[in-house]
């Protein structure tokens, strides 16, 4: 296997990190790339946020370099985690002992490679892995690292170098940045600069419960997981549009869509933790249902972290089941989430038009395709469910009478 290391202090990730991530696992047909957060970096201080918060915004990267490359990208806590200084021999020559029939490619920026020589222990590091280096652009960094190659291929006989070229390089520095970031989230991804919200990181002290819709949209995707952000985007503007055609509050719309799903990518048990936290209480089926849990945990997490409106907590409550006698509100995220422009199933341009049409009537549909879903997968379909499509059926019965 084909594997790639890229270590940083990663404070914080940025997208320099992320497009020389994703460009490098792709030119060199990796099998696999490793992320490595430095515990302690041995040439520079690293004051707050601490490692954890380190780590845990490296692995938005990996979500979205996996996404992009189609490989696994995972976050190694290996450096963290082994303590004292983070030196890249010792990382290096570990993973060779844990994998010794892997061929290893450490990635590296510009000025990483142009003084490699004087790192601790290069020749080990060499011994062990190739190194890859990435430059803005041919221009700029070739004759430089021309130099550099032949250089350290007569000093080390065994030396594996590549070098490629990133004509869209973000070229920033992490300090700059950091001072940059109470004023906004420029050169980060949406998740990354939402995660440094929510948690108040770098001199940012946002109140949760009074964030503007521009800034609840990052908080609320670092809650995802990377594959779910276009969803809920979608989900988003999908409420816009129906809020405005049948007369819903867009801004509560808006707020909703991108709440619904905050708690998603939590396990039963996680679930059930914040179930207790906020007093939510469980039927015997949403117990055992992660699919009914999270519609109440994210209806908790947004009106106890950032302040929703009942209105609005009760459009996320709903999402998943539905309801009898549902509010404008309510019909328009359950149907944004079920006709979102990312939704491709059999049926669904139909429930399109069915909605925009006449939203009690796509509802009906919408409450019958899932009952119909459920029952083919042989799986419960929840009284909530069944007891929204009699009501809106008899309210159209009524309507056509």
């Amino acid at each position: 296997m084909k594997l790639g290391i890229y270590g940083g202090s990663f404070n914080p990730p940025h997208l320099g990190h992320l497009h020389a991530a994703i460009a490098a696992a792709k030119y060199l047909e990796l099998d696999q790339l490793l992320l490595i957060p430095a515990g302690i970096p041995p040439h520079k201080r690293l004051d707050e946020p601490g490692a954890e918060h380190r780590a845990a915004m490296t692995g938005f990267m990996a979500q979205q370099a996996a996404l992009e490359t189609g490989i696994p990208v995972k976050v190694s806590r290996m450096e963290i985690e082994r303590g004292g200084k983070s030196y890249t021999a010792d990382t290096v020559r570990m993973l060779h002992e844990q994998q010794p029939d892997d061929e290893l490619w450490l990635l590296m920026g510009t000025d990483m490679f142009l003084t490699f020589q004087d790192w601790y222990h290069p020749e080990e590091i060499l011994t062990h892995a190739g190194i890859c280096a990435f430059g803005r652009s041919e221009q700029d960094t070739e004759e430089l690292f021309s130099v550099q190659r032949k250089y350290l291929s007569e000093r080390y006989s065994n030396a594996r170098i590549a070098t490629m070229v990133l004509p869209n390089l973000v070229e920033v520095s992490s300090t700059a940045l950091r001072d940059m970031l109470p004023a906004g989230g420029e050169y980060l991804a949406p998740q990354v600069y939402g995660y440094i919200l929510r948690e108040h990181l770098y001199g940012t002290n946002l109140d949760l419960k009074r964030l503007t819709l521009e800034e609840l949209r990052p908080v609320a995707l670092s809650y995802l997981k990377a594959k779910r952000v276009r969803h809920v985007l979608g989900v988003e503007q999908e409420a816009i549009r129906l809020a405005e055609k049948y007369g819903a509050d867009v801004n509560k719309a808006r707020f909703a869509a991108l709440l619904h799903d905050c708690t998603k990518k939590l396990d039963i048990g996680e679930q059930l933790a914040l179930c207790a936290q906020y007093g939510v209480e469980l039927d015997e089926l949403e117990r055992v249902s992660l699919k009914l849990q999270h519609a109440k945990t994210g209806a908790a997490i947004a009106r106890e972290v950032f302040g929703a409106p009942q209105d609005v907590c009760d459009a996320i409550l709903w999402h998943t089941t539905g309801r009898p006698n549902m509010t404008i509100l309510e019909k328009v995220i359950y149907l944004a989430d079920y006709i979102e422009p990312s939704r491709d199933f059999d049926g669904v341009e139909a429930l399109r038009e069915a909605v925009y049409d006449d939203i009690d009537r796509g509802l009906a549909l919408g409450l019958k395709m899932s009952i119909e879903e459920l029952e083919g997968y042989g799986r419960a379909v929840h009284e909530h469910t069944r007891a929204a499509y009699e009501y809106i059926r008899k309210k159209l019965g009524e309507q056509d009478g």
